[in-house]
């Protein structure tokens, strides 16, 4: 009874082991088990990801336009400022004088105008009515005396005499005439006054803007990124005192490497992110590609204007933006790690068809997010083995894995 237990143990034994050993042969013949990827359709977008800084479209240099000293200095660095705040003020005490005295001269010249319609004038038209009236008596007296000659009663001296003053009349009349003709609107001497007062008209207006020139003000909001200037320092013309970030538009400037060219143009779309501020992201659009490439980085300054203002955006913050170069809609697309000499000229893969790995020749098109989209080929749902499974090649039997 012994033996017999134990040789029908030791047939259990053998039976299981046989089992197993045949399993074993039967899942060889069948092939190892892979996770196949399968070819999927759906919208294929390619983006082009990189970092870069926030920029306003440009920056104001606020300088001095005189010659001088600073007094006060109102702002400082990272300060927001509105349009026509005051930033910076001189010592304005000279320019204070010169205007004082350019009034004074306009208001010398207006008064000479006036005394020219308002006295001078009146007596000129005397002066001319004047004359007039003596010239009229001279020449009655000439007449006469003419007449007084001719008949013997006057000798010729006094004819001669009575000639001269009519003369004398002629010649004042002449000379009252010219004077009053001179003080008229278009008159030389009225025209010498009106240039002289709008000449210190002029010089009044230039020591105005001299004098507003000693108070720098802010052109338009903004935040002012630099000062280089403080209370004390003498300033001339041409300095910069004051860099002045106007608040608006802004850009992102990118540096991207120039393989990616081909896939650029002004208008695309593009979604930012500050890096102070991942979790937020915001709308901008391609709106300028430099035309040079930089040799010394072998990159492309791209540069996106920001669709709507953005209350977190500071100059120079550093930001990451995802641009949309393509996109295909109701693409056939499998996965990058499932094709063959991807980038050669005759891409291929392996396909699972009837349990045997069978090479199959595509076309591919646009590749991105590690997906490669396929022109021609393959079909909806084809499934296909992973390149990383290099033991596997065409001919051999796979059998599909749950992954």
């Amino acid at each position: 009874m012994a033996l017999s237990l134990r040789a029908l143990a030791g047939w259990a034994i053998g039976a299981t082991v046989a089992g197993v050993l045949a399993y074993v042969a039967y899942g060889q013949a069948l092939g190892p088990q892979i996770v196949l990827e399968p070819v999927v359709q759906s919208t294929l977008v390619h983006t082009i990801v990189a970092s870069g800084r926030v920029e306003t479209a440009h920056r104001i240099n606020l300088g001095a336009q005189i010659t001088g000293t600073v007094r006060t200095v109102l702002v400082a660095e990272g300060q927001a400022v509105q349009r026509g705040q005051l930033l910076l003020e001189m010592d304005a005490s000279e320019w204070q004088a010169n205007l004082a005295q350019a009034a004074a001269a306009e208001q010398l010249a207006a008064s000479n105008l006036r005394v020219l319609s308002e006295l001078k004038q009146p007596l000129a038209d005397q002066a001319v009515a004047q004359a007039q009236f003596n010239l009229r008596s001279a020449q009655r007296n000439a007449a006469r005396a003419q007449d007084l000659h001719a008949q013997g009663f006057y000798g010729a001296a006094a004819a001669e005499e009575a000639q001269r003053a009519l003369d004398m009349a002629q010649a004042q009349l002449t000379i009252a005439a010219h004077q009053r003709a001179s003080l008229q609107s278009a008159g030389a001497e009225t025209a010498s006054a009106q240039a002289s007062l709008r000449q210190a008209q002029a010089a009044r207006q230039t020591a105005q803007a001299r004098l507003r020139y000693s108070r720098i003000s802010a052109p338009v909001d903004g935040i002012v990124m630099a000062r280089h200037v403080e209370a004390g320092d003498g300033v001339q013309p041409g300095k910069v005192l004051l860099v002045l970030s106007p608040q608006g538009a802004m850009q992102l400037v990118l540096q991207i490497d120039e393989k990616n060219l081909k896939w650029l143009h002004t208008g695309q779309n593009a979604q930012a992110s500050a890096d102070a501020f991942a979790e937020q992201t915001f709308a901008a659009r391609v709106a300028f590609i430099n035309p040079a490439v930089d040799p010394q980085r072998g990159a492309i300054e791209v540069r996106l204007d920001v669709s709507a203002p953005v209350a977190q955006l500071r100059q120079d913050m550093t930001v990451s933006v995802d641009i949309e170069v393509a996109r295909r809609p109701q693409a056939l697309h499998i996965p990058l790690t499932a094709v063959h000499d991807v980038n050669q000229a005759a891409p291929w893969v392996l396909l699972w068809r009837d349990g045997r790995a069978q090479r199959q020749a595509l076309r591919v098109g646009l590749q991105a997010q590690g997906r490669v989209e396929v022109l021609s080929g393959l079909q909806v749902g084809a499934l296909l083995v992973p390149v990383a499974q290099s033991t596997v090649h065409e001919g051999d039997r796979i059998r599909q894995a749950q992954p």
